[in-house]
């Protein structure tokens, strides 16, 4: 078992990203998710290294940046590790936290 888990969306989020990279360069795109992959092993081991973005969500939600431009976000205190979103770390504020709103019905316990 690997210690995390998805939203159903947030394995959309890496499907997405590796299609988009992947157009122009398919091992960019495959060390991408590795990157990503590697990432979410330590938060499964010290899922409070993350910081909180009270900008984008009052929920209990850390977020942890992967290559300086991809922000994933996840709840810590589950087990196994509930991943919410991986999105690219300059989209707009506004349209994260509209996603994670989003999210909130289908899978992300509301505090």
């Amino acid at each position: 078992m690997s210690g995390y888990a998805f939203h159903p969306e947030a394995s959309t989020d890496l499907d997405e990203l590796w299609e988009h990279i992947a157009v122009d360069n398919i091992d960019a795109a495959d060390a991408l998710l590795a990157n990503i992959y590697a990432t979410l092993g330590i938060l499964v081991a010290s899922p409070h290294i993350g910081h909180r973005r009270p900008d984008l969500t009052t929920r209990p939600l850390r977020f942890h940046i992967v290559r300086r431009e991809y922000l994933i976000a996840y709840v810590p205190d589950e087990k196994p590790l509930w991943i919410v979103a991986v999105v690219h770390g300059r989209r707009n504020p506004r349209l994260v936290a509209a996603i994670l709103r989003d999210r909130e019905g289908k899978g992300i316990e509301s505090t």
